[in-house]
């Protein structure tokens, strides 16, 4: 027996006249006519090969096949029910799967931070995130594997969207002993006798780039090249090398104990993207999301920024070690602290 032949308005009609034990009452729930009803239910009958209803002149009721079928249509009915509220949720967004990417550094602060904050307004809107490194996210966007992703300008696509959401400084982060920490003006013509390590390909194409016209022996080319920002800002943290990295790097160079040094002439700014596919559709769970996305990260960014001026501002005021004898420290200003 083919399946296609039965249909919901018929399954919703002998649910509804069980239920009401009434072909009238079962078409004023409908929003039909007595013999509209009747007619389902004799359709859906002739397709199932039994009788579904007892009837006579003063009463309906189920027969013993009907009975049986009853469990069935309503489990149906239900899983219908179903499907239509997962289809508003979806169509409202505030349900759904959201597949986004961005850069080490970026998915394991921002990301799950944003993520928290939308899951509090949208708890049904399931959002995976994926760490990829920047020179794949357009691929990634442009293949299907991502909705959306996050992280710096990359070169334009035909495939993918690419909406600006704050600007970040390349700055060098050292340790507070390394001879570059103690410039009060750092250049980059500064950086070409010190050791650099640079994180990805990205990191020593962009690093290289800065300085490309730079006159000859002025340019500045990494020491050494690592895998992942981590590995890079581990090996600064130890004094061996200094890092160069846009500022947002700092919500994880911080933990490490490093120290941001802004390196201008010329200062080079990187654009952070939200990216998203051209060619395809994105759920609309995913469009809320990133529509979310750019403002929250923007505002993420502020934050982390008056972050890092604040520490840098606590760092000058911060007292001066105990002296030999014991007896207190020196405040900047000269006068003893008990």
């Amino acid at each position: 027996m083919p399946l296609t032949r039965i249909t919901i308005r018929q399954l919703e009609a002998f649910v509804t006249v069980a239920d009401r034990r009434s072909f009238a009452a079962a078409s004023k729930e409908l929003g039909l006519s007595a013999s509209a009803v009747s007619q389902l239910v004799s359709d859906l009958e002739e397709v199932l090969g039994f009788r579904l209803f007892d009837r006579t002149t003063r009463r309906v009721a189920l027969s013993s096949a009907g009975r049986e079928m009853l469990g069935q249509a309503q489990s149906t009915m239900r899983n219908i029910g179903l499907v239509e509220s997962f289809a508003a949720d979806v169509r409202n967004r505030s349900a759904g799967i959201v597949r986004v990417g961005a850069p080490l550094v970026l998915a394991s602060t921002l990301l799950p931070e944003a993520m928290r904050a939308f899951k509090e307004s949208h708890p049904r809107v399931t959002i995976y995130i994926r760490d990829v490194p920047v020179e794949g996210m357009i691929d990634r966007i442009a293949n299907g594997d991502l909705d959306l992703a996050i992280g710096p300008d990359r070169p334009p696509d035909t495939a993918v969207i690419s909406e600006p959401v704050f600007a970040s400084s390349w700055v060098l982060w050292c340790t507070p002993s390394h001879p570059l920490a103690r410039k009060k003006n750092l250049r980059w013509r500064d950086l070409k006798n010190s050791d650099l390590v640079a994180a990805g390909r990205d990191h020593e194409v962009s690093v290289a780039q800065m300085r490309s016209n730079a006159a000859d022996g002025d340019t500045v080319v990494p020491a050494d090249v690592v895998e992942n920002i981590s590995t890079a800002l581990g090996i600064a943290s130890q004094g061996l090398a200094a890092t160069l990295s846009p500022a947002y790097v700092g919500v994880a160079a911080q933990k490490h104990g490093l120290i941001m040094k802004r390196v201008k002439e010329p200062e080079v700014i990187r654009q952070v993207c939200l990216y998203r596919p051209m060619l395809r559709s994105i759920p609309p769970a995913a469009e809320a999301f990133g529509e979310f996305l750019v403002g929250w990260a923007k505002e993420w960014n502020t934050a982390l920024q008056q972050s890092l001026v604040g520490a840098k501002a606590k760092r000058k005021l911060r007292p001066a070690a105990q002296n030999k004898k014991g007896r207190g420290t020196f405040s900047p200003g000269g006068c003893r602290q008990p």
